[in-house]
């Protein structure tokens, strides 16, 4: 019986080592696939000259938290990426839990929508965790990793 035993706990052990093996390997592709994509995607378009700003004025991305980067602001154009690779247009490179292309924020039609673009830590909007793109406000917030982002005018 001792020996039948061991023999299970050896299948329990390998097979413990390749579901960690699985999740290394699915981090790094992750990881990486965010920067292939991030990199395979034209550069935005210039914002338009205020016809499709929406009412009120132009809409701004405002970091609010934390304080190294309180009061950044970054104008909406088409489309900002969000993450630590310096070819993001809202790079954060200081904040570890933010995925090389984390997130973008983008315009379709008038409306201004927010998506998770695979981050290991996820996404959120006003403190719930993205599984869409979602439609953004004038005052919502979008949390990537420890650093806060309002959508402001």
């Amino acid at each position: 019986m001792p020996e039948a035993i061991l023999t299970i706990l050896k299948f329990c052990f390998l097979a413990l080592l390749y579901l960690f093996l699985f999740r290394v390997i699915r981090v790094v592709y992750l990881e990486l696939g965010g920067r292939v994509r991030g990199t395979a995607r034209a550069a935005p378009a210039p914002a338009p000259s205020g016809k499709r700003r929406g009412k009120g004025g132009p809409l701004v991305l405002k970091a609010v938290a934390p304080a190294e980067v309180k009061g950044r602001v970054w104008d909406i154009g088409e489309e900002l990426t969000v993450g630590r690779a310096a070819a993001c247009q809202v790079s954060l490179g200081d904040d570890t839990y933010v995925s090389q292309m984390h997130a973008r924020v983008f315009r379709r039609d008038s409306e201004i929508f927010v998506e998770d673009l695979g981050s290991t830590n996820g996404t959120y909007l006003n403190r719930k965790k993205l599984t869409c793109e979602m439609p953004v406000h004038r005052g919502d917030r979008i949390q990537v990793g420890k650093t806060v982002l309002e959508l402001a005018k």
